[in-house]
């Protein structure tokens, strides 16, 4: 796909709304200048973000890039993608832009893919759209196999912190968002560094957003990502925990109470009464050497296994309850 019909498919329709892209650039001085010039005229803003890069990759871009859509910020201190993100975000509702699109400055996103992330959006199909490198198995051979395993993992956690069943990878940064929804998020609150994408579907969850996949190949020239598995494995879990809990608080509490609700909680009731009465009728039985009647057993065996069955009717509850109408075409 050329950069000049990159976007064909989508007009006259994308001609309405103004797209703004936000690139952050650290550590990317190498391969910036070739992702600006890829990016199609149909674009109205590019927002280059020097995240206090130690290659001063926005003092670069200033000096060689000559496209005048070109806009750098330039951070003082390190403030992680996320928080370069945020601010290439902020920028672009300043200006008014109807949809801002996330691509890397290290060339792993290709530009000539943005029509397939903005037309969900203004068809009114999507809040949100991101970029998925499980679609096509045979794309996963480019894959490193610990990037592979790691976000394998990290898309099942997420699918439980999210609720968005469907979404698969959720660490991938390609992405795009309507302004009306951007703007209902609270980006003073989510997560500065590589946290970012996974705290973005979390607050669209809470937003009940639509979230649609696009499938993409990602290209990978030999360079080391920025992002350890010993920082996953530390400040992940946690951060996923929090969000799984706050989730189920507000859509299942706070801001609605349905089927799902009554199951999960009764499910949780049944499940800790049975283990609670067995265990302490066990730890009874075992101190005085007499064995448990029939009838004790069944007592603390039917609770669980019936708590146990509407967790599980919960989950599906869950599953199914996906978001899927459009926001940002209701408040119109």
């Amino acid at each position: 796909m050329t950069r000049d019909v990159a976007l064909t498919a989508v007009l006259p329709t994308i001609s309405l709304a103004r797209i703004a892209i936000v690139v952050p650039c650290y550590r990317a001085r190498d391969r910036v200048l070739d992702v600006l010039h890829k990016i199609p005229s149909e674009v109205e803003r590019i927002y280059v973000v020097d995240d206090a890069c130690p290659d001063a990759s926005g003092k670069f871009v200033n000096q060689f890039a000559q496209d005048k859509r070109i806009a750098v910020i330039t951070h003082l201190a390190n403030k992680g993608v996320g928080g370069a993100v945020v601010s290439g975000y902020l920028a672009a509702l300043n200006d008014g832009m109807d949809i801002v699109v996330k691509i890397d400055g290290d060339g792993q996103m290709d530009p000539a893919l943005l029509s397939h992330f903005i037309r969900p959006i203004v068809e009114g199909r999507a809040d949100y759209t991101k970029g998925n490198r499980f679609f096509e198995l045979d794309s996963l051979q480019s894959m490193p196999k610990i990037r592979l395993l790691g976000n394998a993992l990290l898309s099942l956690v997420n699918k439980l912190a999210s609720g968005y069943w469907e979404v698969m990878d959720p660490t991938n940064g390609y992405t795009a968002i309507h302004a009306k929804v951007l703007r209902r998020i609270p980006l003073s609150k989510v997560a500065n560094r590589y946290f970012f994408e996974s705290d973005m579907l979390f607050r669209l969850g809470t937003l009940r957003a639509a979230v649609l996949d696009i499938p993409m190949d990602a290209h990978y020239n030999g360079e080391k990502s920025n992002l350890r598995i010993g920082q996953v494995l530390i400040d992940f879990p946690g951060k996923y925990l929090n969000r799984f809990f706050k989730r189920i608080f507000y859509n299942y509490l706070l801001r609605d109470f349905n089927a799902g609700t009554i199951q999960m909680l009764l499910g949780m009731l049944l499940l800790i009464f049975g283990s609670v009465w067995g265990i302490a009728h066990w730890v009874a039985s075992a101190s005085l050497g007499v064995a448990a009647t029939a009838g004790t057993v069944m007592l603390a065996a039917i609770p669980i296994l019936l708590g146990g069955q509407l967790l599980i009717a919960a989950l599906n509850f869950d599953i199914a309850n996906a978001p899927k109408r459009c926001l940002h075409v209701m408040l119109e």
